[in-house]
C-alpha cells in the first residue's frame, strides 16, 4: 500500500486523483492540503502544510506555483518523496527543485500521462532512424480555448526529447508567416491550435520523400494525468534522493 499526501486536494485534479485512488487497492490518500477546505473528503485536510503531521510514502503536488518552495521544504524536512505536477514554475523555482532533489526523491515531468511519456521514447528512436534519412520533423498540438500558453509544455518536451537525441542540431520554428523562404532541413516546426474543449492532442510528424510517419497521442480526459501521477507515486515510494521523471517510471 502506498500512502499519499495530496497537495491541492480540493482542486479539479486533486478531486480526480481522490476518486482514482479510492478505486485503487494499492494506494490510499492519508491527508490532503488545500488553502480552501470546502469539500467533504475521506481523509483529513489541512489548510497549512506545516500543520500536517501524517506519515506518508509520497506526496502528489497539483497545486499552483505559489508557495512552491514551502512545499519542497516540507518534503525535505519530512523526507517524503514528492511528485511535482505544478505548472508555470519559474527558473528560480526549478533550481530550488533541483537542490531539494539532492536531499529527497523528486519526480518532475512536463506531462504525467503514461502515453505521452512513452511517445517521447518512441520519437527519439524514430528521429535516429528517420531524421538521418532526410525526414523533416513537425509537431502539431491542439488544446482547448482556455489554455494560456502556446506551444504547450508537452509539445516543447517532445521537441526537446528529439533535439537532445540528435545532439541539439534543430532550431525550433513557431511561425513561418513573416519569412518567405524554403524550409531549412534543421528546422523543427511547432504549431499550436486552440479551440473548443480539446483536452490535448499531439502529433509528431516525420515527413520524408513520398512517405509520412505520424506519432499521435490524444487525451480524452484529464484523468490520464491523474492516473499517471498515482503510478508515479507508487514508483517513487522508498526511492533515495534524486531527480526522477516519468521515463524512469516506464523503464
Amino acid at each position: 500500500m502506498t500512502d499519499i499526501i495530496m497537495l491541492g486536494c480540493n482542486g479539479r485534479m486533486g478531486q480526480m486523483i481522490t476518486e482514482i485512488v479510492g478505486n485503487d487497492s494499492e494506494a490510499q490518500i492519508v491527508a490532503g492540503i488545500d488553502i480552501v477546505n470546502n469539500r467533504q473528503n475521506p481523509y483529513p485536510v489541512f489548510t497549512d502544510i506545516k500543520d500536517c503531521d501524517v506519515k506518508a510514502d509520497a506526496i502528489i503536488d497539483f497545486s499552483s506555483a505559489n508557495g512552491f518552495e514551502e512545499r519542497m521544504d516540507y518534503a525535505v524536512e519530512k523526507q517524503i518523496p514528492i511528485i511535482v505536477c505544478s505548472t508555470g514554475l519559474s527558473d528560480g523555482q526549478l533550481d530550488y527543485l533541483k537542490e531539494a532533489s539532492k536531499k529527497v526523491a523528486v519526480l518532475k515531468s512536463a506531462n504525467m500521462s503514461l502515453g505521452i511519456n512513452l511517445l517521447m521514447k518512441l520519437v527519439k528512436e524514430a528521429a535516429k532512424k528517420l531524421a538521418t534519412e532526410g525526414f523533416d520533423i513537425e509537431i502539431v498540438e491542439k488544446h482547448h480555448n482556455q489554455k494560456l500558453d502556446a506551444p504547450s509544455g508537452t509539445a516543447l518536451a517532445l521537441a526537446d526529447s528529439i533535439n537532445d537525441e540528435m545532439g541539439g542540431q534543430y532550431e525550433y520554428v513557431y511561425d513561418r508567416s513573416k519569412v518567405r523562404q524554403k524550409r531549412d532541413k534543421k528546422e523543427l516546426g511547432i504549431s499550436a491550435v486552440r479551440g473548443g474543449t480539446i483536452v490535448g492532442e499531439h502529433d509528431v510528424i516525420f515527413a520524408g520523400t513520398d512517405e509520412v510517419v505520424t506519432f499521435s497521442h490524444t487525451a480524452y480526459s484529464r484523468a490520464v494525468f491523474a492516473k499517471g501521477s498515482v503510478t508515479a507515486a507508487k514508483f517513487i515510494k522508498g526511492k533515495g534522493a534524486g531527480l526522477y521523471d516519468m521515463a524512469d517510471v516506464l523503464m
